[in-house]
């Protein structure tokens, strides 16, 4: 499958910001589902990026800039042909020991209800670390309420699963906190989801990646039930939403910040420029 996709996302300041620094992981690397055709992001301000890799060997561009700003905004545009592989992630590069990824993070620790609710569901499955994490999939897509603005960056897998709503990276963050908890490794996943009811989304995807011995990495997306197959552009990995965000940064002054995100994801079409 091509998908093509352009992002584009705004920041408007009713007092001009003094400076901001931004950290993009809006790149994404080839693997053997994955093969990027051609990918570029721009920034519409006077800096330079500077192309560099995380600790993950997630690609990053490192900018920052001068004010004042009253607007700035980053533009990603590409081309990726994907292919299916049941989930299965193959070819990815890989700088940490499989226990690693078992470790918990402020946002992905488990509580005593998160963990009981794991144990439960393991047990239900006979102890079968595959089948229980399609159960887990599953029973986050159906029991937990997709609600925009219900959380923040700084939700924690525990305080979404208590009140069982959020988006797309709380549910991906509860399931992680479930693996691990059973000593699964685990990763948090941001990217894109070629979605069938739309073509213009307000946001990008998140979902998870869990090691299954004799399989490998699969990706898992609690958000739509599914395992991720050829619909998904896989852009960076970490241990929860903060190490994997998109874009991440800090800035002086700009009070008054408005924030809008346009993303478009279509099959083999070309996207016209608004």
């Amino acid at each position: 499958m091509r998908l093509r996709l352009r992002h584009e996302t705004n920041y408007d300041y009713a007092e001009p910001a003094r400076g901001a620094i931004q950290v993009l992981r809006l790149t994404p690397r080839n693997h053997a589902t994955q093969f990027v055709r051609r990918w570029r992001v721009e920034i519409d301000a006077d800096c330079r990026l500077e192309r560099d890799e995380d600790a993950y060997g997630n690609i990053t561009h490192i900018f920052s800039i001068d004010g004042p700003i009253e607007r700035m905004r980053i533009l990603v545009d590409g081309e990726v042909d994907t292919s299916a592989s049941s989930g299965v992630v193959r070819g990815s590069l890989e700088r940490f020991p499989l226990t690693y990824w078992t470790s918990e993070t402020p946002l992905t620790a488990a509580g005593e209800n998160l963990r009981e609710f794991a144990a439960d569901l393991s047990a239900q499955e006979g102890g079968d670390p595959f089948a229980f994490l399609h159960r887990l999939n599953t029973t986050i897509f159906e029991n937990f309420s997709f609600l925009p603005g219900a959380t923040d960056t700084a939700t924690s897998a525990e305080d979404v699963f208590q009140h069982k709503k959020g988006v797309c990276q709380d549910f991906a963050q509860v399931f992680l906190a479930a693996a691990r908890h059973l000593g699964i490794p685990a990763r948090y996943v941001s990217g894109y989801f070629l979605r069938t009811d739309t073509e213009r989304q307000e946001a990008g995807h998140a979902w998870a990646e869990a090691h299954i011995a004799g399989i490998g990495w699969v990706g898992f997306d609690p958000a739509h039930g599914l395992c991720s197959d050829e619909r998904y552009i896989r852009l960076a990995t970490g241990r929860d939403y903060l190490e994997a965000a998109p874009i991440r940064g800090s800035r002086l002054g700009g009070q008054g910040e408005s924030l809008s995100v346009l993303v478009s994801l279509h099959e083999g079409r070309e996207i016209k420029e608004q």
